[in-house]
């Protein structure tokens, strides 16, 4: 098959978070699978249509540089920047993809619902469509200071290009269900979890990060890897990491993008004026190679998240065997079993959490059965390849029944 994937999210220009990683892992999957594979990205300046090649995919990237393009800069004076940036993209893919359409004859254009790509090709082409439910608008803004007009007319945009797509996919079981119940959808939703590169995630170069980070070298340590916002649960760990710190002697590790300096106006003041017997870290953002790094360096990872779907966070610390502490909310539960391959908190209850990690840091022997289990789960469930030829098989089935 001949395959475009369009996300504005892609590594390394614009690889901001999940849909991006979700993009990259599954184009070079198919490429294994031996497909052809085309991926239109984004640019965070105006460009040209202009492309390169990695891994076999080939990468193109553009940004419009047109009239309507710079009206949308308006929506910024009255505070509408997730619309904005939505109807930037939307103008930007459908003037990318039209121009590749010329030369290519897709078999299918895969586009993610969060960050509406699939807007003006899924209403004003005849192109075979698949739009991926990754973190719609309308379900995770409310997590966010943003204004309520904003939440509406990002959603409205979002829906716009959710509803003329010929297939539908999602990574859970949750948001297949919130994507019937909350957003109307009617049609089959295929649930396709997200893979991950098993070969390539043991081959990253391991840094020393208790050495370069200045990590206590004799004390279990607990990781945080997320942006530090609401959504991810970072408010909960204030608590969280108090009651642990002040009760044993371990090192709690932060890392990740502070954008509303959460960390350094609010988390760690509150800790500075605690007697704690262990001792707390935030290391800012990190590289990949440095959050794998500290992944392996880790004894157990925390997911305090209040909405997730099949994160990439979750995934890499099963990969590199860690046991894991994570909300029993949204797709969580599909990836950690409570008591097999990790252990499941009360969604936004930090007493939860706090008697979570008491007990996999005073059992050694849970610590590591459920490590063991939960890279086992990876490597029987989710690897790339597996997930990528769930993903051709829907693709020919829809094709070939004309859906």
């Amino acid at each position: 098959m001949k395959i475009a994937l369009m996300s504005f999210e892609y590594p390394p220009e614009t690889g901001f978070g999940g849909i991006g990683t979700y993009t990259w892992y599954q184009a070079r999957a198919l490429v294994k699978l031996g497909h052809e594979v085309h991926v239109l990205a984004g640019a965070t300046v105006s460009t040209r249509l202009r492309s390169d090649e990695h891994d076999g995919v080939r990468v193109y990237r553009f940004r419009s540089d047109s009239f309507l393009m710079r009206s949308f800069q308006r929506l910024g004076k009255y505070q509408l920047w997730w619309t904005k940036n939505r109807l930037e993209n939307a103008l930007s893919m459908f003037q990318g993809i039209k121009t590749l359409r010329r030369e290519h004859n897709y078999d299918l254009i895969e586009m993610p619902e969060c960050g509406a790509e699939g807007l003006l090709i899924n209403n004003f082409s005849h192109a075979r469509t698949l739009v991926k439910f990754h973190s719609p608008a309308r379900l995770i803004m409310p997590f966010y200071d943003v204004k309520r007009a904003d939440i509406r007319l990002c959603s409205f945009v979002e829906k716009l290009g959710i509803l003329k797509a010929k297939m539908y996919s999602t990574c859970s079981r949750f948001l297949a269900d919130e994507a019937r119940g909350k957003l109307g959808i009617r049609r089959l939703i295929r649930v396709i979890p997200n893979g991950i590169d098993l070969e390539l995630f043991d081959k990253t170069e391991r840094v020393d990060v208790r050495r370069k980070f200045e990590l206590p070298s004799n004390r279990l340590m607990i990781f945080f890897s997320g942006r530090m916002e609401q959504r991810k649960g970072i408010h909960l760990c204030k608590e969280i990491s108090a009651s642990i710190l002040e009760r044993y002697e371990v090192a709690f590790v932060f890392a990740g993008q502070d954008l509303f300096n959460y960390m350094a106006n609010i988390l760690l003041p509150y800790l500075k004026g605690k007697k704690l017997r262990g001792s707390v870290h935030y290391l800012g953002k990190l590289s990949l190679m440095e959050i794998r790094s500290c992944l392996r360096a880790a004894d157990i990872f925390v997911l305090p998240s209040l909405w997730e779907n099949c994160p990439y966070s979750c995934l890499e610390a099963m990969a590199a065997g860690r046991a894991i502490v994570s909300s029993n909310q949204g797709g969580m539960p599909e990836l950690i079993r409570d008591g097999e391959n990790g252990l499941l908190a009360r969604s936004g209850d930090p007493g939860s959490y706090v008697a979570s990690l008491a007990r996999l840091i005073e059992d050694k022997a849970l610590r590591e059965r459920l490590g063991v289990a939960a890279r086992r789960t990876i490597e029987e469930s989710f690897t790339d390849t597996h997930i990528a030829q769930m993903s051709i098989e829907y693709y020919r089935e829809c094709l070939n029944s004309g859906g």
